[in-house]
């Protein structure tokens, strides 16, 4: 237990250096916004995802950070070194676990640097590297911890609110995650932390996200 304990101060204490030191994320424009949530058109980015088969969100989150944090630090083919950015994202791969899912991706945006041709993970590893096209995402922030307890109830607080907005008529089936979970700040930090959930939705892009569509990510 000891062992285990002193493993996850280590990883938190890398992810604390490396979200201090974190610079560049995700570009976007805001579409529409309200109270509780807002509509954003996301560019075209491309993400290193580490899949953590795991029944809690946190430990997958730890697990997946981990390896992530030695392909930025010079685990890859090229032993390039790559910058931290913001945020950390766990998307939720949909099952019947008590979290529904048993299954994670936790995943980094990549500098702009290395966006088009990012270095090959070492194998062991066991990365993949996935570009998303532009797309519409509802986003809800809340602040604290991301828990195991709460990253449900956040999820299902933004569902509530998009019933309840022009986005709210239909759902898309089969989509590859649930929702996402993106962590803006170092598990150490105490106050001011910022979280987000992330949910797909299905509207046009040329109509700059302004659909009734919505379909969970």
């Amino acid at each position: 237990m000891e062992i285990i304990r002193l493993m996850i101060m280590a990883v938190n204490f890398l992810w604390l250096i490396a979200l201090c030191s974190a610079i560049e994320t995700p570009q976007y424009t805001v579409i529409h916004r309200e109270s509780n949530f807002e509509i954003r058109l996301m560019r075209e980015s491309s993400w290193m995802s580490a899949p953590v088969k795991e029944l809690s969100f946190e430990k997958a989150t730890r697990l997946g950070f981990h390896r992530l944090f030695e392909y930025i630090q010079g685990a890859n083919l090229n032993f390039s070194r790559i910058a931290m950015t913001a945020p950390l994202l766990t998307s939720v791969v949909p099952d019947a676990g008590p979290l529904h899912s048993s299954a994670y991706h936790v995943q980094l945006y990549l500098p702009v640097a290395f966006q088009e041709t990012p270095p090959t993970p070492l194998p062991e590893l066991n990365l993949e590297h996935s570009v998303w096209p532009s797309r519409c995402l509802a986003v809800r922030t809340f602040s604290g911890f991301a828990r195991d307890s709460n990253v449900v109830k956040e999820a299902e607080k933004l569902a509530v609110s998009l019933s309840r907005s022009p986005w709210a008529n239909a759902t898309t089936p089969g989509s590859v995650f649930a929702y996402s979970i993106a962590q803006y700040s170092p598990p150490l930090r105490i106050f001011g932390r910022i979280n987000e959930v992330w949910v797909d939705i299905s509207g046009s892009i040329l109509d700059d996200c302004k659909s009734i569509r919505v379909s969970v990510y």
